[in-house]
């Protein structure tokens, strides 16, 4: 008959043991604040674009409302017409100079009320960036600074549509783009916002002119718009 032998390991020594623990507690704690630094990330630059956009928006408005109040933007001043022999409007010249001019001054304006609001407060209830949907809106707020830079360009478009027998309205768009930046603490975030604004309109009264010289600021090239469809 054979025997068998049974070996037996001898019992795991209480440090030994308190050492494994503290690895294991350990690397669950860094494991949850990974998940936690994941989830803030993502919590503040949401949260941090949609303030800038919503900031950004308002101060464009204001910027292109107060030149709309102050009368900047004289059709007459932008816009000249060209008669034929007979005195019918044959053709829209545009003012380059003044394009430029109130384009160079809407994109400063714009980025100067942009730089008052560069360095800002975003303060967020606890609960939103533990990221749970039941804690969202929940518990003491946490202020984090935020800091914005930017840029910002500006350009003239047009719009032609009849407007009745034989009157066609030519509208002035004015297009502002605004890119933001925003640096918060560990978080880089990029939007970017558009808004379109009339600036100025007129009703030609008469057969439609022939054709539209618009002469783009960026270049010295004249484009030519004829206006079969008003």
């Amino acid at each position: 008959m054979r025997r068998r032998y049974y070996s037996t390991r001898p019992p795991m020594p209480a440090r030994q043991k308190l050492w494994m623990a503290c690895f294991f507690i350990s690397t669950a704690l860094v494991a949850l604040f990974l998940v936690f630094l994941f989830q803030l990330r993502g919590a503040l630059s949401g949260l941090a674009v949609a303030r800038v956009s919503n900031s950004v928006n308002q101060l464009v408005t204001a910027s292109v409302e107060e030149a709309l109040q102050t009368g900047v933007f004289q059709y007459d001043q932008l816009i000249s017409f060209e008669k034929d022999g007979e005195g019918h409007i044959a053709a829209l010249q545009s003012n380059m100079a003044e394009f430029n001019r109130l384009q160079a001054a809407i994109v400063q304006d714009v980025l100067g009320r942009l730089e008052e609001v560069s360095t800002s407060e975003l303060r967020i209830p606890l609960g939103t960036l533990s990221g749970s949907a039941l804690l969202a809106g929940r518990g003491p707020e946490v202020a984090i600074r935020m800091q914005t830079v930017g840029s910002a360009s500006a350009r003239f478009a047009n719009e032609f549509s009849a407007a009745g027998i034989n009157q066609t309205t030519h509208r002035i768009i004015l297009e502002v783009e605004v890119y933001v930046t925003v640096l918060l603490p560990g978080v880089e975030a990029y939007t970017s916002t558009s808004n379109r604004f009339a600036v100025a309109e007129t009703v030609i009264v008469g057969s439609v002119p022939d054709s539209y010289v618009y002469f783009n600021g960026s270049d010295d090239v004249a484009q030519d718009y004829v206006l079969n469809n008003a």
